[in-house]
């Protein structure tokens, strides 16, 4: 598939940014590269492949000419703007939680599922990235699930604070400061202080009754797409989602039951040998995935990888990624690179 002109939409955020390094570090190939962002941000320029690209103000008529469209937007900027692109004639591939669950729209991790995403691509429907804590996660369940066949997935976040984008970094380093200093500070992003911090709240608490009472729209984001992503519709998935003061990473303890036994072995071979994944995993020498070592790196990092103790087939293990890049930028990349291949 042969894309001529690429819009990137929010290619001033945080994301955007990311986008718009990989588009370039990743030679992708287009005639034109259009960056698309809010009035605010319209009219300055972006230094892109050796020349300067102005910004234009994202609206509905924007996208007409569009071949590709990558977008990270706010949810209601992407129930607005989107369907324009697809009428528009564009490919787009959407990084907002607003177009997950739909089901026209293909939800797409390409290691796992590229199928999904050729087949929505040549429909004109849209594709979806996951959440960024969800992808990271099923990156690592898949070979697991191919292996022994997965029941059951106990999972416990420690999200970093650029997963609120840069309003989260700045809160971070204002609360500290705070902190550090006996000051007061009050939380605008983030609903406690986040300096020297544990919240154990992200996204809202809106479902009553039901599957997701009492648990956040973060964690049943990963309850859901995890189940769509990996096909497996009655999966079942325990999340707790925690926001922690590190700037950039999301880490995960997960622990997985599975219909047939799987030894820590056979689960560590099996993670080395998917791709986008690294095994890092010698505890006793003290070598496992931080999130230091592992910011701005587009893989997947996993650890910690041992026997559960609290049932007969289970597997636990400690996992790391860039909430940034394959989180985000780098999956949505991926997706377009795969499309751009066929």
């Amino acid at each position: 598939m042969k894309f001529g002109t690429v819009a990137v939409v929010g290619a001033t955020g945080a994301v955007g940014r990311i986008i718009r390094e990989l588009l370039e570090s990743r030679e992708f190939q287009a005639d034109r590269f259009r960056f698309l962002a809010t009035k605010r941000s319209a009219g300055s320029a972006i230094p892109f492949r050796g020349q300067d690209v102005t910004v234009e103000e994202v609206s509905p008529e924007a996208f007409e000419g569009c071949d590709l469209v990558i977008a990270s937007t706010p949810d209601e900027a992407a129930r607005d703007l989107l369907p324009h692109a697809l009428k528009a004639g564009a490919v787009v591939i959407d990084e907002s939680g607003y177009w997950r669950m739909n089901e026209e729209v293909a939800l797409v991790v390409p290691e796992i599922n590229p199928e999904a995403a050729r087949t929505a691509a040549a429909e004109g429907r849209l594709i979806a990235s996951p959440n960024c804590s969800t992808t990271q996660m099923v990156q690592c369940l898949k070979p697991l699930h191919d292996a022994a066949g997965l029941k059951r997935v106990t999972v416990s976040t420690y999200q970093a604070v650029s997963g609120a984008g840069l309003a989260g970094t700045a809160e971070l380093i204002e609360s500290t400061k705070a902190s550090l200093e006996n000051g007061s500070f009050v939380a605008s992003t983030f609903q406690q202080p986040i300096g020297f911090n544990l919240i154990p709240q992200i996204g809202s608490f809106k479902e009553q009754g039901g599957e997701g009472d009492g648990y956040t729209s973060e964690e049943m984001k990963m309850v859901r797409e995890t189940r769509k992503i990996l096909g497996l519709p009655d999966l079942r998935v325990n999340p707790t989602c925690v926001r922690v003061p590190v700037a950039d990473c999301h880490s995960e303890t997960i622990a997985c039951e599975f219909e047939r036994p799987l030894s820590a072995d056979e689960a560590r071979e099996a993670l080395a040998a998917f791709p986008g994944l690294a095994v890092v995993d010698d505890p006793v020498a003290g070598k496992y995935p931080t999130p230091r070592d592992c910011a701005g790196d587009d893989r997947i990092f996993v650890g910690r990888i041992r026997k559960d103790l609290s049932c007969e087939n289970g597997i636990t293990f400690w996992c790391v990624s860039d909430n940034l890049r394959k989180g985000a930028a780098t999956n949505a990349v991926q997706i377009a690179e795969l499309l751009a291949q066929d």
